[in-house]
């Protein structure tokens, strides 16, 4: 086991948007990204509660993917366990990176009776302007 490292992550958070869905060049197969806030509340002696949220791209495959694009919604609350990876793309000059979250595990955490506006959507943090990463990203192959 020393030589063998670890690359888990384990987030619960909720949709920051609708999921994205994708399909990729060379063998057609599903991708379905989401932007999922956490956030972290404390206390500060001198400024009283703070709040820091944090976005994270995560990305679905195969049966994952189906599930992702036919249940979640914007506000919906998910546990999600994942690998880390970097992509890169662009020439030698441009070199272009994203780190995201590759999911094997979802867990679907709102309750099913609740409707779509009453699922959080209130309660989830807003997206800052630069968490739009379609943009950011336009020109990255999908792999």
């Amino acid at each position: 086991m020393a030589n063998r490292g670890v690359n888990k992550v384990i987030l619960l958070g909720r949709l920051g948007a609708d999921p994205d869905v994708r399909f990729m060049p060379n063998n057609g197969g599903k991708v379905v990204a989401i932007r999922l806030a956490t956030s972290e509340i404390w206390n500060d002696p001198k400024n009283g509660k703070q709040e820091r949220t944090e976005w994270h791209r995560v990305v679905f495959f195969k049966k994952l993917a189906d599930t992702a694009e036919q249940y979640l919604h914007k506000g919906s609350q998910i546990y999600i366990e994942g690998r880390l990876r970097t992509q890169q793309w662009g020439q030698a000059g441009d070199k272009r990176y994203r780190t995201e979250i590759a999911a094997f595990e979802l867990q679907m955490l709102d309750r099913p009776n609740a409707s779509a506006s009453a699922s959080g959507s209130s309660s989830s943090p807003a997206a800052p302007e630069d968490a739009d990463w379609e943009d950011d990203y336009s020109d990255m192959p999908m792999h």
